[in-house]
């Protein structure tokens, strides 16, 4: 029975249902810290220094995230070539589980050994670096190559170490994602050479945080999936590719699980025989920077707000794998976030931010490096289409079949939804296309069948009219608010003539008292919400979405579809949409390549084409979301 609740203990976290309950067994070290911190002994307590070196872990591993997701960085350099989903983002959701572990470890450690309360008073002392160092190589990487050895083992890999490996792409949370057997292996190998360093008498605070940030700083750059070695730096020097290994090193051993099974040193795997005969040729390629793909789609977005700018996936992945939302936790960065956005409007270009693949296709998204309030500002007019039209021809330069225009971009006053490039360019391979088509196709199907009126904002743009000469073919009372008449003559008289009568011009908003369907295509203050009826719906696609103002009304999100099935490698939300949803303009690039049309899709919308967006985007199984 002891042996059975070892095993248990060894093979799973004890507090794996506690969810984000289990950061208060940090207390016990926090609630030391403090005390320290009261009594003044800063820098000769323990418990503090162990604090701020669990920090610092912490933030070893964000900044390696961030750097390996950093595609408009790095994506040349990329080991694995698939995307990260949103199954192996679940199953490593609590990665931090072995720093837990080992803070509990160490607080029992310095409450047990007296001898360790107070922190030494040399700061730094080069005597002790050589001995951890010598500690190291001469115990630690050959302990944990013999053990990781055995970890293969079919009776110990199935229990204790396959749950590590089932995670395909390797991610600097990869190195955490494992049982608490695996983490005691490697405490043991990172903590010997401080423990001989201290009982030699020549430990010091900065052999600890050095040894310690070090040890998880090559562990996050071996998981990172990106090479950060040039192959001509082997080339130079040889015997240093059996001194340290490289994440395309480390990489086949995750993948093969036959080969490469040293901590961080070759050397221990050319002496047991294990180094993948693969291992140099692949560092050298990887290395190369040709390790790039063409996308054959491109949906070019831009930033929304300061908050959303935090929401990108080499950011922070708890926070994109779910739907956007306002995270207070993030409030203090928001100086950082301000900073980045004065730094892209000074140096930045566009950028490749996440990227999955559908039936055998690569489809990246892009970024425009200009936030939502920029398309406001008049002198930012002109440098906004630069930066789009800089876009569109790289596009058209390397061989992408569709780029779709995201939100702002597409602007008709911009622009003109993309016709302005298309003018510019006639000669352009790729299509360009806006999406609206698909846009206007969810919006209409999102409006009850009963419906016999509706009130429209925003109505003379490019959905407003699509969706005005759409509804009165269905008979559907249209009241299009603008105060400009000529422009609602212009959309009438293209409506056929038996339908023109039920497009009606109205200049106030309290002509929709009485209607509860609004559909709103311009953003919508409170005191304009308050004339819609109790039990109003408000369908929008206008960005940002306005705010939900009213609790007895009802709000629809912007236009979106659920990606088929058979979608690989996706594990970041598009803004507002759940896992999976994509927003309707990015959906209608998708069917434009999916068809093979060879049209742009700009300027207005060609109302007899809803319904074949529609249809033509349920048959590749996208569907509502």
């Amino acid at each position: 029975m002891m042996g059975k609740m070892a095993g248990n203990f060894l093979s799973s976290w004890p507090w794996a249902n506690l969810g984000s309950l289990k950061y208060a067994l940090y207390g016990p070290m926090v609630a030391k810290a403090m005390e320290a911190m009261r009594a003044g002994r800063i820098i000769d307590s323990w418990w503090i220094h162990l604090f701020v070196l669990f920090v610092l872990r912490g933030l070893v591993h964000q900044l390696w995230f961030s750097y390996s997701n950093m595609l408009f960085f790095n994506r040349r350099r990329r080991v694995v070539k698939d995307g990260v989903t949103f199954k192996q983002i679940d199953n490593e959701w609590d990665w931090d589980n072995f720093l837990i572990m080992q803070a509990m470890l160490a607080t029992a450690a310095i409450s047990t050994l007296q001898s360790l309360m107070e922190a030494p008073v040399v700061y730094m002392d080069w005597r002790g670096f050589i001995i951890a160092l010598t500690i190291h190589v001469g115990f630690s990487e050959s302990f944990f190559y013999c053990a990781h050895r055995w970890l293969h083992k079919p009776s110990l890999f199935s229990r204790y170490h396959s749950l590590h490996h089932s995670s395909p792409v390797p991610q600097p949370y990869t190195a955490g994602f494992a049982t608490p057997l695996e983490h005691l292996v490697q405490a043991v190998a990172m903590v010997t050479p401080l423990f001989g360093a201290f009982i030699m008498g020549y430990g010091s605070i900065g052999l600890v945080y050095s040894h310690i940030l070090l040890f998880d700083y090559l562990r996050c750059m071996g998981y990172s999936n990106v090479e950060v070695f040039d192959h001509q730096l082997f080339d130079t020097y040889p015997l240093l590719r059996y001194l340290i290994y490289t994440p395309s090193y480390y990489s086949l051993h995750h993948i093969k699980k036959d080969s490469n099974f040293c901590l961080f040193m070759p050397l221990f795997d050319a002496i047991g025989g294990t180094i993948n005969p693969n291992s140099w040729e692949l560092q050298r390629e990887i290395s190369s920077g040709k390790n790039d793909q063409v996308p054959d789609f491109v949906f070019l977005a831009h930033v929304v707000d300061l908050m959303q700018s935090m929401h990108v996936a080499f950011a922070f992945r708890s926070v994109t794998a779910k739907p956007y939302t306002i995270h207070f936790i993030l409030l203090p960065l928001l100086p950082l976030a301000f900073y980045f956005m004065v730094l892209q409007w000074c140096l930045s270009k566009t950028y490749t931010v996440s990227f999955y693949c559908l039936r055998g296709r690569l489809h990246q998204t892009w970024t425009v490096p200009r936030y939502g309030f920029h398309y406001f500002l008049p002198f930012a007019k002109d440098g906004i289409n630069h930066q789009i039209e800089l876009a569109i021809l790289r596009a058209d330069k390397i061989g992408v079949k569709v780029i779709s225009l995201a939100a702002l971009n597409k602007n008709e006053a911009l622009n003109g939804g993309g016709t302005l490039f298309v003018d510019k360019h006639p000669d352009l391979r790729v299509r360009v296309v806006h999406g609206n088509t698909l846009t206007a196709a969810v919006i209409l199907r999102e409006i009850q069948t009963n419906v016999k009126e509706v009130f429209l904002t925003g109505a003379t743009s490019k959905l407003g009219r699509a969706i005005s000469l759409y509804l009165c073919r269905k008979k559907i009372r249209v009241m299009m608010l603008t105060q400009s008449t000529q422009r609602f003559r212009d959309i009438k008289k293209e409506a056929p003539q038996e339908f023109q009568n039920y497009l009606i011009q109205v200049t106030k908003y309290q002509a929709a008292q009485n209607c509860p369907t609004w559909i709103v295509g311009k953003w919508l203050t409170q005191r304009e919400q308050r004339w819609a009826p109790p039990g109003t719906h408000f369908h929008q696609f206008v960005v940002p979405q306005v705010i939900r103002f009213r609790r007895d009304c009802t709000y629809g999100n912007l236009a979106a579809m659920r990606l088929p099935k058979d979608v690989q490698g996706l594990g970041s939300c598009e803004y507002t949409s759940d896992r999976g949803v994509v927003h309707a303009c990015h959906a209608g690039g998708i069917v434009h390549l999916l068809e093979g049309w060879t049209h742009h899709e700009v300027g207005a919308i060609d109302v007899d084409q809803i319904d074949v967006a529609w249809n033509a985007a349920l048959k590749h199984g996208l569907t509502p979301a």
